[in-house]
């Protein structure tokens, strides 16, 4: 049985979860309701969006999951991003954060392309007479 858990882009994303929880880990006090939340909030939307949208077992359900997952990958970006001019982040811990970011985002992408392409062949297919 194929579950979500065999998905290689499910099983980087938590991995960029871990990441994100350990670099986060030194923000200052005051960033625990701030950017630490929010980095650790988008970070764990990502696989919890694969894995929700995987179950669904429609096509445009799944669809639509790895479309916010992707919103929260961009999200995990900038909030990165900010960390690191901020000086929160270390450059070295931004781009380990980043190392693991881009390969996410580039599968969410091809998963987000195949989906759609799916739900396109599946309607001409009805379309036909």
């Amino acid at each position: 049985m194929f579950i979500y858990r065999n998905l290689e882009v499910w099983q980087q994303a938590m991995d960029l979860v871990e990441r994100c929880y350990r670099v986060t880990m030194p923000f200052p006090a005051s960033e625990m309701y701030g950017l630490t939340s929010q980095m650790r909030r988008a970070a764990i939307s990502i696989p919890s969006n694969v894995a929700e949208g995987h179950c669904r077992k429609k096509t445009g359900a799944y669809l639509n999951h790895v479309s916010i997952a992707l919103g929260s990958h961009a999200e995990l970006e900038t909030c990165a991003e900010a960390s690191r001019r901020l000086g929160f982040l270390k450059e070295t811990e931004f781009k380990s954060l980043m190392e693991l970011c881009d390969p996410v985002g580039r599968m969410l992408n091809g998963l987000h392309r195949s989906l759609e392409e799916k739900i396109e062949r599946d309607s001409s297919q009805r379309d036909r007479p």
